[in-house]
C-alpha cells in the first residue's frame, strides 16, 4: 500500500467496449483512436458535475476567445471613431492616443494564440500540456503596459517643454471620452471573464485596457484645460496619468508573477484540506499542493489511511478523496492522491527517500 498513488483528470471518462476481435476490428479501433486524437480539442466530455457547474478547460478557452473577439471589435470601433475626429481636428494628441489604443489592442493576439495552444493535448515533451502559454502571454502584456507608461510619460514631458495648441476641442473631447468609455468597458469585460475562467493573462490584458482608458482620459482633461486657456494642463495631466498606469502595471505584474511562481489563493488549499478530511477513512492529511496551468488547477495531496488497508482499499479511498477535491475546489482539472499508512511506533514510512529530499515538508501556514 505504501506509495500508492491515484491520478485522474477532471474531464476524464471511461469507455468500456467489447473485448478485442479480429484485424478489422483492430484497424477500425486504430482509426477511431486517431480520429479522437485530432478532434479531442473540439469536444471534451465532463464526468464530474456539481449541480449546474460545468468547468472544463475547453469551455474556458472558448469563453476566453469569445471575450477577446468581442473586446477587439469594441476597441476597433473606438479607434475608427477616434481616427475620424483626428482627420477633422488635426489633433496630434488624439492621433497619438488613437495609434496607442490600436497598437495596444493587438496584445489580444498573443493571448488568443495562448488560448489556442492551451487546447492542444499533452505530449511526451510537454507532459502537462500547453497551458503555460497563457503565462508567457501575460508577461508580454505586462511588458506592453510598461511600454505604455513610458510612452505616455515621454509624450507628456515633450508637451510640457513644447506646448501646442489644440483645435476642434469639443470633437477632440468627444473622441477622448469615447476612447475612455470603450477601453473601460473592455477592461471590465476582460477582467470579469478572466477571473471567472481563472486566466491571469486575460485579467492582465483587462488591466492593460484600463491603462489605455486612462491615456484617453488624459486627452479629454487636457482638452478641457486647453479650453480654459491653460496650455500646461495637457502635459501635467499626462504625467499624472502615467502614475495611474504604473499602479495598473503593479497589479498586472503581481497577478502574472504569482501565476509564474505557482501561487494560489490559500483559501483553496484550506478548502482542499477540509474536503479531504471529510472523506470517510481519511485519518489525516499531509502535504497539499496546487498550481495553475493555464486556467485550470492541478493538485497533489497526501492522505493518511489505516495501515491495515489493502492496496485495493487504499486505491478506492484515493478515488473518493479525488472526487471530493473535484467538487470542493473550483477549476480543479486534475488531482494526484498519495496514500500514507498511519505511522507505526518507531517506523517512518518515508525514511528511505528522506535523505534524497524526495519528500518535502508541508508548507508553513
Amino acid at each position: 500500500m505504501e506509495g500508492n498513488r491515484h491520478s485522474r483528470t477532471h474531464d476524464h471518462h471511461h469507455d468500456h467496449g467489447p473485448g478485442p476481435a479480429g484485424p478489422e476490428h483492430r484497424h477500425g479501433s486504430a482509426r477511431l483512436a486517431r480520429t479522437r486524437h485530432w478532434f479531442a480539442p473540439l469536444a471534451q466530455p465532463h464526468a464530474h458535475e456539481a449541480g449546474d457547474k460545468v468547468d472544463t478547460a475547453m469551455e474556458a478557452s472558448r469563453e476566453g476567445m469569445r471575450t477577446l473577439w468581442i473586446s477587439l471589435a469594441v476597441l476597433g470601433l473606438t479607434a475608427v471613431a477616434q481616427a475620424v475626429i483626428v482627420v477633422l481636428s488635426g489633433s496630434v494628441a488624439l492621433l497619438g492616443d488613437t495609434l496607442h489604443n490600436a497598437a495596444d489592442a493587438l496584445t489580444a493576439v498573443p493571448l488568443g494564440i495562448a488560448f489556442l495552444l492551451g487546447r492542444r493535448a499533452a505530449t511526451r515533451r510537454y507532459t502537462y500540456g500547453y497551458g503555460r502559454a497563457e503565462d508567457l502571454a501575460g508577461v508580454l502584456i505586462v511588458v506592453t503596459i510598461a511600454a505604455s507608461a513610458a510612452l505616455t510619460a515621454w509624450v507628456a514631458a515633450d508637451r510640457l517643454f513644447h506646448p501646442r495648441d489644440i483645435t476642434q476641442l469639443w470633437a477632440v473631447a468627444g473622441a477622448a471620452l469615447a476612447g475612455f468609455a470603450g477601453n473601460e468597458w473592455v477592461a471590465r469585460y476582460r477582467i470579469r471573464t478572466g477571473r471567472r475562467i481563472g486566466s491571469a493573462a486575460l485579467v492582465a490584458d483587462g488591466l492593460h485596457a484600463r491603462a489605455d482608458g486612462f491615456t484617453s482620459l488624459a486627452v479629454l482633461l487636457g482638452a478641457g484645460g486647453a479650453a480654459l486657456g491653460v496650455r500646461a494642463a495637457d502635459p501635467v495631466i499626462g504625467l499624472l496619468i502615467t502614475v495611474a498606469i504604473l499602479l495598473v502595471l503593479k497589479d498586472a505584474a503581481r497577478e502574472v508573477c504569482r501565476r509564474l511562481m505557482d501561487g494560489v489563493d490559500p483559501a483553496l488549499v484550506d478548502a482542499a484540506e477540509r474536503a479531504l478530511r471529510g472523506v470517510a477513512g481519511v485519518l489525516d492529511t499531509g502535504q497539499v499542493r496546487m498550481r495553475w496551468i493555464g486556467h485550470g488547477l492541478r493538485a497533489e495531496a497526501d492522505i493518511v489511511v489505516a495501515a491495515r488497508l489493502t492496496v485495493v482499499q487504499a486505491h478506492e479511498l484515493a478515488v473518493a478523496a479525488e472526487h471530493a477535491l473535484i467538487h470542493a475546489v473550483p477549476r480543479l482539472t486534475a488531482a494526484t492522491i498519495h496514500t500514507d499508512p498511519a505511522p507505526a511506533e518507531g517506523r517512518d514510512p518515508h525514511a528511505a527517500p528522506a535523505h534524497h529530499g524526495g519528500r518535502p515538508r508541508p508548507p508553513s501556514r
